[in-house]
């Protein structure tokens, strides 16, 4: 059951402004009562874009131009706040597979990385030369080079970065730890038969 080697993301991106967007503000608390993760991208960000009544506020993610976009840009230590593995999820299920920002929070980071989304850091002048391209052209793609750690659009291009362990992880498609464990079931069973507490 090899993993997907995850090498290069490519599609249109959207800003959504702001530091410390922790993971409250990604997904409500009340949103979490789930047996699965299925269905939680309805709620990604779900009190930014919503009114109380259902309605959509005004918001980066409500901006028909942006609809379908697939990598998020944001700002420094994006993620933080309380560990919840739901917030990455549901930015999954909303669609999302890869994130720019100046910086993350490093259990945010880690969630991300075991479901195969991309984190890498870009400089915040950076990341408002990407934004302001994509404010004038949303159709305009964004490409993230994981082997060179280089993101691109349009005609601008720069350097990201991520943790070498993260990159090559994604890389070489050994990215979800549970999937390499399911795997590798044969390996595990031989081993444990051998040990004396597991007869």
């Amino acid at each position: 059951m090899a993993l997907r080697k995850i090498e290069k993301v490519e599609g249109r991106g959207v800003f959504v402004p702001g530091n410390d967007i922790d993971t409250d503000r990604i997904i409500p608390a009340r949103f979490m009562v789930c047996v699965t993760f299925e269905g939680l991208g309805q709620y990604a960000f779900y009190d930014e874009r919503k009114n109380a009544d259902g309605s959509d506020k005004k918001h980066p993610l409500t901006d028909a131009r942006f609809k379908g976009a697939s990598i998020l840009l944001s700002g420094a230590n994006f993620g933080c706040g309380s560990s919840r593995e739901h917030a990455p999820q549901s930015l999954w299920h909303y669609g999302f597979r890869a994130i720019i920002a100046e910086s993350f929070a490093e259990i945010f980071f880690g969630n991300s990385t075991t479901i195969g989304i991309p984190c890498v850091m870009a400089s915040s002048s950076d990341i408002a030369k990407i934004a302001a391209l994509i404010e004038e052209d949303p159709k305009a793609e964004i490409v993230i080079d994981l082997e060179k750690l280089e993101i691109s659009c349009k005609d601008f291009s720069c350097k990201c970065s991520m943790p070498e362990n993260s990159r090559k992880a994604l890389c070489n498609g050994v990215w979800d730890p549970i999937a390499e464990l399911l795997e590798a079931e044969a390996q595990t069973s031989k081993l444990a038969s051998t040990l004396p507490y597991m007869k």
